[in-house]
């Protein structure tokens, strides 16, 4: 490729340059020792740069140089960092011809025509996996002919973690793991080994505020509807608005660890000229431990490296009760670290794809990841289940807890439960209901920590907020259950999913109210109900004699009401309480096989018995299926007893040794 002159040379560089989607700039020169005229002049690109290449003139002074390679060995500028940089090289949004928006569809209308092929595979392949298996969903926004937004699937397995740890979500929309930059978005989560699970995956080729909430709708609807209690993003904008509509009781953060990561971008030039500042940045968000703390920190901050007038770090303050850890702690967000970057985070298929890989190869590795994944679960599970932890002290509660926690869970308790050895606790406040309990290290008192503790209910609240945040206790807590001798840990404070069972079928959960239509149809159930009120009433009845006198006049009054009662119903026998129809009903069953519809003498029905026969085969089904709602709600009627029984034997324990303790 041959030029007039250096300065067409430039342009031609300049002009190719500005099209794909990056600068240039001029590497190096050479001048003639014998007129100073440039000989050799190199353009590479402004962020990477070329390998030397040879330039040579002709005879009559024409550069010469060897074939133009259009490939490119980087990322290229996304369209937004586009659109800035051609605002200012042209002077102004008014001289550019067009806006960021019209870049965008631009974007997305390119990548459109350059995957349709691909597209095809796509949907191929969700077909064939929902063929051989139902329970697999996908959905498009558009149809199959007109794909116009997102794609979203989640395979069975990922719908079955969330139902066990839906609980907290994170949704990275910047992995972009595809030739097309288009962003691969997985919804995950974290196991009770503390591992990343996958709950769905999507493509995103429209990043609108109205297709995220396609996005997320489509989602819940495949999650049973059952909403998270938090939400971990990117620092986005149109997602937020999309949460805010889609979620708006779930708690919604922003990734730090992101927000860090663009700091070294945004900031490159203060952290070029003061390289303290990053850590000192870090302090603050990660080391400051309440509000007023994080709130005088920041302002010096900004003030001591003339930082206040910053655009980003603006934006990045407002909006720092959505990242900032110290406004975050009274929310769950399974994580064992107030500082740590969530696993889940970007994290579940590294190492398995990236830029260069095109869908078709993509399912292939999307496959091999989630059967990594798998087996590292199952290594999981089988080392809890058939290996013994170290234990570290004679605590009868660390003892409870190995037996109880996954391995990883428990080694993560343990380390609380150690740290208590090094802690102290002294009372501060008694209100009579509660006891404020001052707790720091030995020689660290300016560093304390306060924990309110409720005997009667064996209820604790720690300032640090970890078991909000985490799920586990922290060690604060634990020091003052081990001046209070309390052994072992309350079951308030073990939560089911990090426990070895996390996945049993058996959930404690409120049931929605509509189940309990024909609660009480079951004798069982009544029976347990009236019991459980009779012991609390009892209990009561004898704390005196005046109030026994009131109890048994009630006890007789009500005798008198309930054996008037069950002479009017005529019932009394019938310990299902079901209506005299349904026995009849209930004797009658499919008597027919395939093509004979028979009565019970054998001869054919007529219409109008065949819908009669239809009908109550439908009531019998819906007495069924009635019938295990109650079954299952009385389960956890009884279950429900066995719990507080435990809570008033625990309760009664700790009063006696702490009485005990007192006489001593």
């Amino acid at each position: 490729m041959e030029f007039e002159s250096e300065e067409a040379a430039k342009a031609f560089y300049n002009s190719y340059a500005r099209r794909v989607g990056f600068s240039t700039r001029v590497s190096s020169s050479r001048r003639s020792r014998r007129d100073g005229a440039i000989i050799q002049r190199q353009f590479v690109c402004a962020k990477e740069g070329f390998r030397n290449l040879n330039e040579k003139r002709t005879k009559d002074r024409e550069i010469k140089r060897p074939p133009f390679v259009r490939g490119h060995n980087h990322e290229l500028v996304p369209p937004d960092q586009d659109y800035v940089c051609l605002n200012k090289e042209y002077g102004g949004i008014s001289k550019v011809g067009f806006t960021e928006v019209d870049c965008r569809n631009y974007m997305r209308n390119n990548r459109q025509r350059s995957m349709e092929g691909d597209i095809q595979l796509l949907l191929d392949y969700l077909r064939q996996m929902q063929s051989e298996n139902p329970d697999f969903f996908y959905a498009l926004q558009g149809d199959d002919g007109q794909f116009t937004g997102n794609v979203l699937w989640a395979d069975p397995r990922a719908r079955a973690n969330y139902s066990y740890f839906g609980d907290t979500v994170t949704f990275d929309t910047t992995y972009r793991s595809n030739r097309y930059r288009l962003p691969f978005a997985p919804f995950t989560g974290v196991n009770h080994h503390g591992q990343p699970v996958l709950f769905g995956c999507a493509f995103i080729l429209n990043e609108t505020e109205a297709s995220f909430v396609w996005l997320f709708q489509t989602w819940l609807t495949a999650m049973s509807g059952r909403h998270p209690l938090s939400i971990t993003t990117d620092h986005d904008a149109v997602i937020r608005l999309a949460i805010m509509q889609v979620f708006p009781e779930t708690r919604h953060r922003f990734c730090k660890w992101h927000i860090f990561k663009k700091c070294q971008e945004k900031l490159s030039h203060v952290l070029l000229k003061h390289p303290t500042f990053e850590s000192e940045f870090h302090k603050c968000v990660n080391l400051t431990e309440l509000i007023e703390e994080f709130e005088s920190c920041w302002l010096s901050l900004v003030d001591r490296y003339e930082l206040r007038d910053h655009e980003w770090l603006q934006t990045i303050y407002s909006d720092r009760r959505q990242w900032v850890p110290v406004y975050l702690r009274d929310a769950f967000f399974a994580e064992m670290s107030i500082t740590q970057r969530s696993d889940s985070m970007n994290s579940y298929f590294d190492g398995y794809v990236n830029a260069s890989t095109n869908l078709n190869h993509f399912f292939k590795l999307y496959e091999r990841a989630i059967e990594s994944r798998n087996e590292k679960e199952v290594k999981a599970d089988y080392d809890t289940m058939n290996t013994n932890p170290v234990l570290k002290t004679p605590s009868p509660m660390e003892k409870q807890a190995s037996g109880l926690y996954t391995r990883k869970l428990f080694v993560r308790f343990q380390e609380e439960l150690v740290g208590t050895l090094t802690f102290m606790a002294s009372k501060s406040e008694d209100d009579g209901e509660s006891i404020t309990y001052q707790v720091a290290k030995f020689g660290e008192d300016h560093k304390a920590y306060h924990v309110k503790f409720n005997v009667l209910e064996m209820k604790a609240t720690c300032s640090c907020q970890m078991f909000e945040f985490s799920g586990l206790l922290c060690r604060h807590v634990l020091t003052v259950f081990r001046v209070t001798n309390v052994l072992t840990l309350p079951s308030r404070y073990i939560l089911k999913r990090w426990t070895r069972n996390a996945k049993s079928n058996v959930i404690l959960e409120e049931r929605p109210t509509d189940v309990y239509t024909g609660y009480l149809e079951s004798h069982t159930v009544r029976y347990n109900t009236l019991r459980h009120e009779a012991f609390k009433f009892v209990e009561e009845g004898s704390k005196s004699l005046d109030t026994y006198n009131v109890a048994m006049g009630v006890l007789q009054e009500a005798t008198t009401r309930v054996a008037q009662a069950t002479k009017n119903d005529g019932r009394a026998g019938d310990v299902n309480g079901r209506n005299k129809g349904d026995s009849a009903s209930s004797g009658i069953r499919a008597n027919y096989t395939s093509g004979n519809h028979l009565g019970i003498s054998g001869q054919p029905l007529s219409e109008e018995d065949m819908d009669k026969k239809i009908q109550e085969l439908r009531d019998e089904l819906e007495y069924a299926n009635r019938k295990c709602e109650v079954y299952r709600a009385n389960l956890l009627s009884v279950l429900k007893d066995i719990e507080d029984h435990k809570l008033q034997l625990s309760i009664k324990v700790q009063s006696i040794k702490i009485s005990l303790k007192g006489s001593i």
